[in-house]
């Protein structure tokens, strides 16, 4: 590699700030959720399917150019990051000019994939320009991501202040944009890790292997599915996944290495804990906290960055292993007290929850490299893929779903008559027909019967947050098993390249 010292700090801030305009997106967008749902007449499922697009084809970006990155080059890679952000806000302004649903989705689904394409770059380049520190290094990247989120919600919140809608709010996500192009331009990238060490393209298959592939093409099958608004059949789903799975082992002769298949199976777990929660946090904890649940979020986002900038320290400290088990135990306690607390302690809820879900996906991502690394870019954005494929596809619109039925049955047990005015009827999803609002009927209401079901709607966000701390619940053995494991080998341990492949 022929970057310096100081060249490789530039493209780390480059990389760094692209991470950051891709979160963001997000954390404006998780901001005016309400505008959106009031602007677009959405419920909440559709949110929660709108939210969802806006996640899951970041996996179909991360996974195709995880294959064909270091035959292209990751600088390539950034250019079409950038114009496919560019595109996206634009498209994002048409849909609110002409309250266009599908432009809104499409443009959401087009912001994803530009997000993905920043994963699938900056992931490898900064574990090859830091090759001996990589879980510190990782984590202080993944800085970027709750910075960006911190970012953009405050902007969409001081916007909010201002009186400016939402067509305003979102033509500023152009700004990151166009500040991590600039960065990028000048910046020369290395040759990865993996292709350095001369380890082959079917060494590289071979960590993933028939279970990695066929648990990716299920996932990317039923994204598929979504795409076109067709229901695919679970066992057409599975079919193909096996015959991708057999494809896979006839080219490696693998299974994949079984602690990667392990780990790839708790992502869409971990990713549903932090960003299924990210998605939803600023709508969830306006049932408690309505004028100031957009700045608690800002808040969380800003812990999460300051810890992940310190995370060197704390990884020498608890090994990327013991990290884990920590956080998943204090995800767990953060989301339970935010699913119990009175609307005095949410905050302090908040803010446990942020310590627990910190370093979780920036840890995940240093242990893969660590202990894969003849799977370079693959392997490193393969677990990035499923998890937000699995939260995507599954895991935001079950959210949105969940809260859909349990408003529809609590109001029609408590508030009959209620119920029969504001009822919209069902709406078919791809988990079958859902039970909806009428969001003309409800924006009329008089107060009292407004209190009613705001009352109702609010008792059903907190428990989402409760529902929410099995996933980390199942992390939490996962991480054991790992920790149990490196404990008996004598400690954990990266593994590193010999060249000699």
């Amino acid at each position: 590699m022929d970057n310096t010292a100081s060249d490789n700090k530039k493209l780390f801030w480059a990389c760094f700030i692209a991470l950051v305009a891709t979160s963001f997106f997000f954390g404006l967008r998780s901001v005016v959720v309400p505008e959106l749902q009031s602007t677009f007449r959405l419920s909440g499922t559709q949110i929660g399917q709108v939210l969802g697009v806006g996640l899951w084809p970041f996996a179909f970006s991360i996974i195709v150019f995880s294959l064909i990155i270091d035959r292209i080059g990751y600088k390539t890679a950034a250019w079409f990051a950038v114009i496919s952000h560019g595109l996206a806000v634009v498209g994002t302004l048409i849909a609110i000019k002409t309250v266009s649903y599908q432009w809104l989705y499409w443009s959401t689904f087009l912001v994803a994939i530009a997000n993905g394409t920043v994963e699938a770059f900056i992931n490898p380049v900064v574990a090859t320009l830091f090759s001996k520190e990589k879980a510190k290094w990782l984590n202080i990247l993944h800085a970027g991501w709750p910075a960006g989120l911190a970012l953009g919600g405050a902007a969409g919140l001081l916007l909010g202040y201002t009186g400016l809608g939402l067509f305003i709010k979102l033509a500023v996500c152009l700004v990151p944009v166009v500040f991590y192009a600039l960065l990028i331009a000048p910046c020369k990238f290395p040759v990865q890790e993996r292709v350095a060490a001369g380890v082959t393209y079917r060494d590289m298959m071979s960590e993933v292997g028939a279970l990695g592939f066929m648990m990716m093409g299920w996932l990317v099958v039923m994204g598929i599915g979504q795409i076109l608004n067709r229901e695919i059949p679970v066992a057409v789903s599975l079919g193909i996944a096996v015959v991708v799975g057999i494809g896979a082992f006839a080219y490696t002769r693998s299974l994949g290495n079984w602690m990667f298949v392990m780990i790839l199976a708790t992502m869409p777990f971990l990713a549903t804990t932090e960003l299924g929660t990210d998605t939803w946090m600023a709508e969830l904890l306006g049932a408690d906290l309505p004028k100031i649940a957009g700045w608690v979020f800002v808040m969380v986002s800003i812990i999460m960055t300051i810890l992940r900038f310190y995370a060197g320290p704390i990884v020498h400290r608890f090994s990327p292993v013991g990290l884990l088990v920590g956080s998943g135990f204090l995800a767990i306690v953060g989301l339970l007290f935010l699913g119990n607390a009175p609307a005095s302690l949410m905050v302090v809820a908040a803010i446990v929850y942020a310590f627990g879900k910190t370093f979780l996906w920036s840890t995940t991502l240093g242990v893969v490299s660590e202990q894969f690394p003849k799977g370079g870019a693959l392997t490193l954005n393969g677990v990035s893929a499923v998890g937000v494929l699995g939260m995507g596809i599954l895991g935001a619109p079950l959210m949105g779903l969940f809260l859909d039925k349990g408003i529809d049955a609590d109001l029609r047990a408590s508030q009959p008559a209620l119920y029969e005015k504001v009822n919209g009827g069902s709406q078919q999803t791809m988990f079958g027909e859902s039970p909806s609002l009428n969001m003309d009927v409800v924006e009329a209401l008089p107060a009292e019967e407004a209190g009613q079901l705001a009352a109702i709607v609010n008792s059903n966000k907190k428990a989402s947050f409760v529902r929410q701390a099995v996933l980390p619940g199942f992390l939490l053995l996962c991480y054991l098993a790992l920790f149990v494991y490196f404990k008996a080998k004598g400690g954990y341990r990266p593994v590193e390249l010999s060249g000699e492949h």
